[in-house]
């Protein structure tokens, strides 16, 4: 049975998109890798900004994973306005990349370093984020992150990074 030629023109589109699609999926499968963004936010003290979550233990650093079709600048100052309604005023400096083994054999974390920017409001507890606090280094809260540490150390003493988040 064949299909009319008038039908193969609007159904091309939609076979293209599929294919696409998976193909995408027969990567993901073969290649699998999750990227996501980071943010050491640093104020005027140096003290640092931690989120809680509401679904994973500890105190972390804001930030989350890079959306089809988005930048690693765009995903980290989005994760900022959503998790700690932090706008972004300046350009982030980057510290590195790391494997992030802890959250799944698969992820990688790019880290940035901000210093400038604005609180744009209050921190309204949700479905994701409990709570938030800036804290400095000497009073980090029970149960803060080791990789939350580690790159800690890391920006103040100058040491090199370690590839591996935790």
């Amino acid at each position: 049975m064949s299909v009319p030629a008038a039908l193969m023109t609007p159904l091309r589109p939609v076979m293209t998109r599929l294919m696409r699609r998976l193909f995408h999926w027969w990567f993901v499968l073969r290649r699998p890798m999750t990227l996501g963004v980071r943010a050491m936010v640093l104020d005027d003290r140096d003290r640092v900004l931690l989120v809680r979550h509401t679904y994973i233990a500890g105190w972390h650093m804001p930030g989350g994973g890079i959306e089809t079709g988005e930048d690693a600048m765009t995903a980290l100052a989005r994760e900022l306005e959503e998790e700690a309604r932090i706008r972004l005023t300046g350009t982030p400096v980057w510290h590195g990349l790391f494997f992030n083994a802890h959250a799944s054999p698969r992820d990688h974390v790019g880290l940035y370093v901000v210093r400038e920017f604005d609180i744009i409001g209050p921190h309204v507890p949700d479905r994701e984020i409990a709570e938030i606090g800036f804290f400095a280094r000497d009073a980090l809260p029970s149960g803060t992150s080791q990789g939350t540490i580690r790159r800690l150390d890391e920006v103040f003493a100058g040491l090199p990074p370690d590839p591996r988040w935790s």
